[in-house]
């Protein structure tokens, strides 16, 4: 006799998990921020942007997509630096010198980043940001701009 299992559906086991198919979207979360903040220091501070997940596996990866909305400098001797981070740690950097010679300009940076925190607890991200250089200051979400964080499960 031949036992065959088709995966592609999840399979659930008598302990009442589903452990699905590598690739698959388990849960999708998103976290939204729209209120200005500005700094004038060259180390990393909240932009106000983050989201929490907690995995159902830890096998799973989190995909993390990011859109920092609407970054402005005030001078153009410097840039900003943008910083993603998984509960409090810099996990990548997607900016550094963003916006450097544009005085006034308004922009917008995005990032994607496949995560493995190994975790069925808790996971929060959020970003950070800076100065490049100690000259002038940054501003994000300028006049109200929305930034989003989505973070998307995905089976291992």
């Amino acid at each position: 006799m031949t036992f065959i299992v088709d995966g592609t559906n999840g399979l659930t086991f008598n302990n009442s998990t589903t452990q699905a198919s590598a690739g698959v979207v388990l849960q999708v979360v998103q976290g939204t921020y729209a209120t200005a903040t500005t700094t004038s220091g060259t180390t990393l501070v909240n932009t106000g942007l983050t989201a929490s997940i907690t995995p159902k596996f830890t096998t799973s990866k989190i995909l993390v997509l990011v859109t920092q909305q609407e970054c402005q400098n005030s001078n153009t001797s410097t840039g900003i630096k943008l910083a993603l981070l998984r509960s409090g740690s810099v996990i990548h950097t997607f900016a550094f010198y963003a916006g450097y010679s544009a005085l006034g300009l308004n922009a917008c940076y995005s990032t994607n980043y496949l995560d493995s925190p190994a975790s069925t607890s808790s996971v929060t991200y959020s970003t950070q940001f800076a100065l490049s250089s100690a000259n002038g200051n940054c501003t994000v979400q300028q006049d109200s701009a929305v930034s989003t964080i989505t973070l998307l499960e995905i089976a291992g």
